[in-house]
């Protein structure tokens, strides 16, 4: 019996070797597994967005994100692969196939009876990690599995390959390794210098798809709070307080702060909490309230002008602090993309405070402070 312990880390926190504990322990589960416990997927979202290294922009839709549920539920089963194996499995999957399951009806005609997202045509590969029958990496029928390939991709002992092909777990010293390179070394491409750019890509969908989701329940506390636009990407706009209102000229309460940034931009949970409302209101254009118990107050936050498609989550849905919950957009009462950020202290959405104090009081002026999920061996 292992315990995954999930921890906000905060800036300048470095974990070392081995180490399962940092300051602000956020969520703590004990469930049969390897490493410091069982990382459990929660509800998969039906569509997330997240950019690469080199600023593209990812959407996934749920039969993909379906699809990395099973690579990370197969990696967390296997002892020594923890979070970062999870991560390189999940970048060669984006890179190799977007993390559909391609038949390969040219070569391998059977394979187009079986469950499939789409047809490739790349030599004989078949499925999420484009895997060849013909370099030993599993039949036709076996490589159109999800959680055959996953299995095979990870490699080691429990492999079924027993180490040829190399799966993960068969590379001498992966884990010194960049993760762009140890994903070249299982998947011997053409093109090595792919794999890295979907890291941060892989690592949204880890963060997003871990992220616990039942509906009720007390929510649990916490401290950590993070900027609600990641960093670099936004620009003030409109400050809290009593202006006219560019759209309808009327002088009226700016119930919160403005922040412009491209549409599409990811928009972030401010802190743990659980969403109390999703979808349109009125002038808002699409928004999300969530709810959150900061330093023993309970805090309802605010997210406004969300672009049509792009809330990431539901009323219900527990989410953690710098997760990713919608996109930047311009719906309702709005002149351009930007995030329209509210805070009501009282609990309930109605007596908002200016949100740019309570942000720097926080230690959230500028970034986000990252999540993440830390394994060791026990």
């Amino acid at each position: 019996m292992r315990r995954l312990v999930v921890f906000a880390v905060l800036a300048g926190v470095l974990l070392g070797p081995g180490a399962c504990a940092v300051a602000i322990p956020l969520i703590a589960a004990t469930l049969p597994g390897p490493a410091c416990g069982a990382l459990t997927v929660g509800n998969v979202p039906s569509s997330l967005m997240a950019r690469t290294a080199t600023g593209d922009v990812v959407r996934l839709a749920a039969t993909e994100l379906e699809h990395a549920a099973t690579i990370i539920t197969v990696g967390n089963a296997i002892d020594g692969v923890g979070r970062n194996g999870i991560v390189i499995a999940l970048m060669a999957a984006l890179t190799e196939s977007r993390l559909r399951m391609l038949a390969n009806t040219s070569t391998y005609p059977e394979t187009a009876a079986l469950p499939h997202d789409g047809d490739g045509s790349d030599h004989d590969s078949i499925g999420l990690f484009q895997m060849r029958p013909l370099a030993g990496w599993g039949t036709p029928a076996e490589l159109m599995d999800s959680t055959y390939q996953a299995r095979a991709f990870f490699g080691g002992p429990t492999g079924p390959n027993h180490g040829s092909p190399r799966g993960l777990l068969d590379i001498t010293g992966w884990r010194s390794l960049p993760k762009g390179a140890t994903a070249q070394a299982v998947e011997v491409s053409a093109y090595p210098d792919r794999y890295a750019a979907f890291e941060p890509v892989a690592g949204a969908i880890l963060d997003a798809l871990t992220a616990p989701s039942a509906a009720g329940g007390a929510l649990a506390e916490t401290t950590a709070v993070v900027f609600p636009l990641p960093s670099g990407t936004w620009t003030p706009t409109s400050d809290f307080g009593m202006r006219v209102n560019p759209v309808t000229g009327i002088r009226t309460l700016h119930a919160g702060a403005d922040y412009a940034a491209a549409s599409g931009t990811p928009i972030l949970a401010a802190a743990d909490g659980r969403v109390l409302a999703a979808g349109p209101r009125g002038g808002l254009g699409n928004h999300i309230e969530i709810e959150h118990t900061i330093n023993g107050t309970t805090v309802v936050t605010i997210y406004g002008h969300i672009r049509d498609g792009g809330i990431h989550v539901a009323v219900g849905n527990t989410v953690r602090a710098g997760q990713q919950i919608g996109e930047v957009g311009s719906t309702g009462r709005s002149t351009g993309p930007h995030l329209h950020f509210e805070v009501h202290p009282d609990g309930t959405p109605g007596a908002p405070i200016d949100p740019v104090p309570w942000l720097a009081a926080a230690g959230a002026t500028h970034a986000a402070r990252a999540v993440t999920s830390e394994w060791c061996s026990a």
